[in-house]
C-alpha cells in the first residue's frame, strides 16, 4: 500500500519539484498551495507524512505545525530558507521531526521521508506491544523513576513533563547508566537515522532535559568531546 505526502508549499516550482521526487518513489502525493489550504487537505486526507513550508501566506509553517500536533502525531519535516538557529529551535519546540535548510537535494528529503516513516512505523509497533502488562518496562535510579509503557518520569515521586524526544534521550542514556553515548548514537537511536551536521540539537534538548530534572541534573554528565552518560555517582 502506497504511503501519501502532503507538500505544504506555496512555491509552486519547488513544491512540483519535491512531488515529482515522491512521486518517482511510489508515494501518493497530495499538494497544497498554503498553509490555510495544508490544514484544510490534512483534515480531509489520510496522511503518513507532511512536508511543510515556514514562510508562507494566510498560515505559516509554525501554525500549520502547531494546529497538526493538537490533532495527530503524523511525522513533520520542515523546509525553510531562513538561516537563524532560532527557527530551527522553535521547529523541535513545536515537535517537528526533521528541520531542512534551503536549498537542499529532494533525493536527501525523500531519503529522509523514508527513514522517518520507517522509524515512526517501528515506534507504533513498539508501543502496541508495550501495551501488554508483561512487557511493562519501569527503572528506578536512586530519586528518578521512569515508566517507559506509560512514558511517565517521577522525579522524588513528582511527575515531570517531557517531550516526547526529551523522554526518548532520558530513557536511552538510562538504559546504558554509566556508559558514554557519543551525540552522533543519540542522534541515531532518538532520531531513528543520520542527522549529520545537526549534534548541537543533541546538545539543546539536553539543556531541556536538564531543566526538568532540576537538583538531580547532574545526573546526566558531559563528557566533553565525546557526548553525554547517565550516572547517579555524586
Amino acid at each position: 500500500m502506497k504511503q501519501t505526502i502532503l507538500v505544504i508549499e506555496d512555491e509552486d516550482n519547488i513544491r512540483k519539484i519535491i512531488a515529482d521526487y515522491f512521486k518517482a518513489k511510489d508515494f501518493d502525493v497530495i499538494e497544497a498551495v498554503d498553509g490555510k489550504d495544508g490544514i484544510t487537505k490534512f483534515e480531509k486526507e489520510e496522511v503518513d507524512l507532511v512536508i511543510l513550508d515556514i514562510m508562507m501566506p494566510l498560515l505559516d509553517g509554525w501554525s500549520v505545525c502547531r494546529r497538526i500536533r493538537k490533532k495527530s502525531n503524523t511525522p513533520i519535516i520542515m523546509l525553510t530558507a531562513r538561516t537563524e538557529e532560532d527557527d530551527e529551535l522553535m521547529g523541535f519546540e513545536l515537535k517537528a521531526d526533521d528541520y531542512i535548510k534551503k536549498p537542499f537535494s529532494p533525493a536527501i528529503l525523500v531519503a529522509r521521508a523514508k527513514a522517518l516513516l520507517e522509524r515512526n512505523k517501528i515506534k507504533e509497533v513498539d508501543n502496541l506491544e508495550l501495551k501488554k502488562p508483561e512487557n511493562k518496562e519501569v527503572i528506578i535510579k536512586e530519586d528518578i523513576k521512569l515508566d517507559i509503557s506509560a512514558r511517565e518520569l517521577y522525579v522524588d515521586n513528582i511527575r515531570i513533563e517531557l517531550a516526547p524526544k526529551e523522554f526518548d534521550m532520558l530513557s536511552y542514556l538510562m538504559q546504558n547508566e554509566g556508559i558514554v553515548l557519543s551525540r552522533d548514537k543519540i542522534l541515531e537511536h532518538v532520531w531513528g537515522y543520520d542527522f549529520y551536521g545537526y549534534t548541537r540539537t543533541v546538545d539543546n534538548h539536553v539543556k531541556k532535559l536538564r531543566k526538568a530534572l532540576g537538583d538531580k541534573s547532574f545526573y546526566i554528565r558531559t563528557v566533553f568531546g565525546v557526548g553525554y552518560k547517565f550516572e547517579v555517582t555524586k
